[in-house]
């Protein structure tokens, strides 16, 4: 029989028509793609899933025994429908088929076997429309073999409707047979540790385990190679960029000047991050920062003292984000803390697309020629008509927004740049030393003094409906304070139906919640118009769609005071500072994620004005969707809810398209639960990569690494 490696095209090894099914369904196109395809779960021969917990809607795959079967012919047109009902003894569940009555040949009362497909409901009874089957053997052989197969474990694999569970299966096993030795990624120091078993064996394992007992060492060992090929990748990136040389950026009479005129003294966080970030500007290699911190905590002041060292040296210093919202406040905000004596020097220059032709001319100008030595933009500064004289740093706010290739095209436009990755979604510990194990990452927690802080309350409406209206009246009675307020909405319309008139930024996954009344921007709008308690005051809308120059207008004249109440859409989520704005509502605040929610809620209580922030639901009591909602209410610690926004919704693939664009290597490993598995993983990978870098005595290592963590996941991890 041919021998396959993991590296071999499926197509060689199971034929092309199977090949391109998979490819199809889960984007396998290699042996090691099909094999880390592990089952989510092992059921028994005798095992009978109850039936009365499958939920309606959803691809489910039981085993069950059929019970009865008959045909009938099809009242309106000519054909029959073949009834099958299977029991698991407590709960039936009826399987149709329209013109298939030589299954009854298969389908007797008494045969047990594995049933998929899409549960639906037909008259209050539950049932599955032309499933996918495979049939235990047939009585006389059942009890021959019973005794041998009484404890064999049966994979169940993550399917779809066009490949089932049972012939991934027979995929997996044909691939199996003719599997060759796999080479082993782990050092043996570590395997014998943990009494792991050789990599070969792992895979057979977990894929067909003769006991029960076989899959959890198998899995331990599946999870560790994971880890520690991980690790190894991210401690290569980081030795690649410290074999880079970049340009040496000295502090000097730009930063004493700034220092001197700050109204305000910096935060011990400030100054130690900031402290970290000047020495990293100085070095032989360059800067891979990542700086974390609240809302408000001073993240844009950090940036900018680094933007004014390399500005000493005559260096540029480029300034990505996501919004032009955010860029023009990012813009203003810069040139307030420079003051009128140090921005004319530095010249900082707005670059986004929505610029007239003759103001984008003018402002690519200044980029070219190094006269503008800050640079604030938009995807603007991605286009190859944007040159830079001398690209020193380049500062990403809000990373989780931009693409990999989006940052590295602006990197590529620099002589080896330092790189500063400003974010305010707090990361747990566990996904910064898995995702961004390459960075050094900064903290800042401690938050500036003299803000009066925010109060959060959940209105829920499921239990308490009228408490609508009270939303309404409370933000009326803060205006009538001389204050501002936001009401944030998920969607601009919500009569629209089409995806671009949803929200400008992903929301929460609302996925199984009830379906309800939604309000957009344009429904909140029309009925703050007619409501009496807002009379007289000047409510704006503002949302991603609306001209660049309007927008900017509409968020200018919130900040002067000229706006009331602002309505709009998640684009208010980052930068936008108006201290005199002390209360926001989020209407169906459910659609949202933890950490948006958190975002979105530290644009109040920026000031002296005490926040509120009211948190409108209709999503039930005891459901996920109300259980994020109520997580933000409990906290204002942002990295107390990242870890609950981890737990609450799963972490998925860490490496997933956000980051990488590139499909996950990791199948096994949690972040949350595995966390002292990657701390070991990272120690042992340091070990071998500090005594053999080029891994000539790790071949299994460097296969791995090149098989499981290909090159668009490797930039991914890099760029972040």
């Amino acid at each position: 029989m041919a021998s396959f490696t993991l590296d071999s095209r499926l197509g060689g090894a199971i034929g092309g028509k199977t090949a391109a099914a998979l490819e199809r369904a889960f984007g396998m196109t290699t042996v090691g793609d099909l094999l880390t395809h592990y089952p989510r779960r092992y059921a028994r021969r005798g095992e009978l899933t109850p039936i009365s917990s499958l939920p309606v809607g959803e691809a489910v795959t039981i085993v069950a025994e059929v019970r009865r079967v008959g045909e009938r012919r099809m009242k309106n047109r000519s054909g029959s429908i073949l009834e099958v009902v299977i029991s698991d003894g407590h709960g039936d569940l009826s399987l149709t088929f329209f013109n298939q009555t030589w299954r009854v040949k298969d389908l007797r009362p008494g045969r047990r076997g594995i049933f998929a497909g899409k549960v639906g409901e037909y008259r209050g009874t539950k049932q599955l429309a032309h499933p996918d089957y495979e049939l235990f053997a047939d009585e006389e052989t059942a009890r021959l073999t019973a005794e041998a197969n009484a404890n064999l474990p049966i994979p169940i694999y993550p399917a779809t409707s066009t490949v089932a569970s049972w012939q991934l299966q027979k995929i997996v096993e044909l691939v199996l047979d003719g599997l060759g030795d796999v080479p082993e990624p782990l050092p043996d120091e570590l395997r014998a540790r943990h009494a792991l078993v050789p990599a070969r064996e792992a895979i057979e394992r977990i894929h067909r385990p003769a006991s029960f007992d076989e899959i959890e060492p198998a899995r331990a060992t599946l999870r560790m190679q994971e880890a520690f090929v991980l690790q190894a990748a991210l401690l290569q990136q980081r030795a690649f960029v410290r074999a880079m040389s970049a340009t040496r950026r000295h502090p000097g009479p730009l930063l004493e000047r700034f220092d001197e005129t700050l109204p305000f003294p910096r935060t011990p966080d400030q100054l130690s991050v900031g402290d970290e970030i000047e020495r990293d500007l100085q070095g032989d290699w360059p800067m891979n920062r990542l700086v974390q911190g609240e809302v408000g905590s001073g993240k844009t002041l950090v940036a900018l003292r680094a933007m004014l060292q390399v500005a000493q040296n005559g260096g540029q210093s480029a300034l990505i984000a996501p919004t032009e919202v955010l860029a023009a406040q990012h813009l203003r905000s810069i040139a307030r803390l420079l003051g009128p004596r140090l921005a004319p020097e530095l010249m900082p220059t707005l670059l986004t697309g929505q610029l007239s032709a003759a103001e984008r001319r003018k402002a690519a100008l200044r980029v070219a020629s190094g006269q503008a030595r800050i640079v604030v933009g938009t995807h603007a500064l991605l286009s190859e008509s944007t040159t830079f004289a001398d690209l020193g740093l380049v500062v990403v706010d809000e990373q989780h927004r931009f693409g990999v290739d989006q940052r590295e095209s602006l990197r590529a436009k620099g002589s080896s740049p330092h790189a500063l990755v400003l974010t305010a979604t707090p990361i747990p510990r566990t996904v910064a030393m898995t995702v961004f194990g390459d960075l050094d990452v900064s903290t800042i927690r401690t938050m500036p003094t003299g803000r009066a802080g925010i109060e959060t309350f959940v209105a829920p409406l499921a239990e308490r409906p009228g408490w609508f209206g009270r939303v309404w009246e409370r933000i009326a009675e803060e205006v009538g304070k001389g204050r501002q307020a936001f009401v944030v909405c998920a969607a601009i319309d919500a009569d629209a139906l089409s995806k671009d008139d949803t929200a400008d930024e992903p929301v929460g996954d609302t996925a199984g919640e009830a379906p309800r009344t939604r309000w957009g921007v344009v429904q909140v709008a029309d009925l703050l118009s007619r409501h009496p308690s807002f009379e007289g005051i000047r409510v704006e809308i503002l949302h991603g769609r609306m001209p660049s120059d309007e927008k900017d207008a509409v968020m200018q004249a919130f900040a002067r005071g000229d706006v009331d109440v602002l309505v709009a859409t998640t684009v208010v989520e980052v930068g936008v500072d108006v201290p005199n704005a002390s209360t926001m509502a989020i209407l169906e605040a459910d659609r949202f994620g933890v950490s948006q929610l958190h975002q979105l809620r530290g644009r109040v209580g920026r000031g002296g004005v005490p926040g509120l922030c009211l948190l409108v639901t209709e999503a039930s009591a005891g459901s996920p969707a109300r259980a994020r909602v109520e997580a933000v209410a409990s906290t204002l610690d942002g990295f107390a809810l990242a870890e609950v926004d981890l737990e609450l919704r799963g972490e998925g693939d860490v490496l997933g398209d956000a980051q990488s664009g590139a499909r996950s290597s990791l199948r096994l490993l949690r972040v949350v639960k595995d966390a002292d598995i990657i701390a070991e993983a990272r120690i042992a990978a340091e070990h071998v990569l500090s005594d053999d870098p080029a891994l000539d005595r790790h071949p299994g290592l460097a296969a791995a690494l090149q098989r499981s963590v290909g090159m668009a996941e490797r930039a991914a991890l890099a760029k972040n």
